[in-house]
């Protein structure tokens, strides 16, 4: 079974929701103090902190991945899981990991991609989205897609009870797609066997 090193940034829902799941996490990694340290020292989970000092033009940002991976390599792990990391990280990442990098994004790729996914589905009047599990590549938000499912645009919705609702898909179906890597090892090439492919939409 392959071990997971969790990359983490806010209040640590999804990461919750893969330990739920008893999912190997080998250790979970931050780009700062926040919740999802709790949650990880909780379910007995070895955390690094690699504390991202400068949010300004003087940012290494090749430096900071260097930092990352080295904690990544630290524990062993095979598969790396993004679960809300708000950093973008650089070129060294994807050349110790390539192929083993996993990210879910509240949208369904390759609409809406960034950091205001929902904000701009909704602003859009589109009547569905989604949420999208995928591999992870240098460009932000491409890369393989893992598994989709979408969510309605309900009357009388707003971004945030829309966003609460992708979540909650986020929070199934992420565990879901890892168990399935984790268990068959599919992650050697960057790419899955058609029967791992979910689309829901």
């Amino acid at each position: 079974m392959r071990r997971l090193g969790i990359l983490a940034s806010g209040s640590g829902t999804i990461l919750q929701a893969l330990l739920d799941e008893s999912l190997p996490v080998a250790v979970v990694v931050v780009d700062r103090p926040c919740g999802a340290t709790a949650r990880a020292e909780a379910a007995s989970v070895p955390v690094e902190l690699v504390e991202r000092e400068s949010f300004g033009a003087d940012f290494d940002r090749a430096a900071y991945t260097e930092r990352v991976v080295d904690a990544l390599r630290r524990h062993e792990v095979d598969l790396v899981a993004m679960a809300g990391f708000m950093t973008i990280l650089e070129q060294p990442i994807h050349d110790a990991y390539g192929g083993r990098i996993t990210n879910t994004h509240p949208s369904l790729l390759p609409a809406f991609k960034g950091a205001h996914a929902v904000e701009d589905a909704f602003a859009a009047g589109v009547k569905v989205t989604g949420c999208t599990v995928h591999f992870a590549t240098l460009e932000v938000d491409e890369g393989p897609i893992l598994a989709q499912e979408s969510v309605p645009v309900l009357p009388g919705d707003t971004a945030d009870s829309l966003h609460e609702r992708i979540k909650e898909v986020e929070r199934r179906l992420y565990p879901q797609v890892l168990q399935g890597l984790v268990e068959t090892g599919l992650v050697e090439t960057g790419l899955v066997e058609t029967d791992l492919v979910e689309e829901e939409a």
